[in-house]
């Protein structure tokens, strides 16, 4: 199972620097770089392609980069691969903006 990840560069580094970073034998890698300047039809595409993939457990999301597609992050609704907002450096968490906490807190009946 892999990992993919959405993020804007300085979480990207940070990650790579963990070692997750990974490029297959096609040259294909396992995160997208998004700017202030990446078109939402890119990072829709991106989105799509990451959790169509089988043999992908989790996609790591900017809370920021998700607020920009949000309807189609509120209508993915799998198991796997797991989606998690998440921070980043220049935009703090929002609790109330993560579709995944929204799920967890109806089926609680909060």
């Amino acid at each position: 199972m892999f990992q993919k990840t959405m993020t804007e560069i300085d979480t990207i580094t940070g990650l790579l620097l963990a070692g997750t970073g990974h490029i297959d034998p096609k040259g294909k890698k396992n995160f997208t770089v998004v700017t202030s300047k990446t078109p939402v039809s890119t990072i829709e595409a991106a989105f799509a392609e990451y959790t169509e993939r089988s043999d992908m457990a989790v996609v790591l999301i900017n809370q920021h980069v998700a607020d920009q597609i949000r309807p189609t992050v509120e209508k993915y609704q799998q198991a796997f691969p797991a989606l998690l907002e998440i921070p980043s450096k220049d935009h703090p968490y929002d609790p109330s903006k993560d579709s995944v906490l929204k799920r967890v807190k109806k089926l609680f009946g909060e």
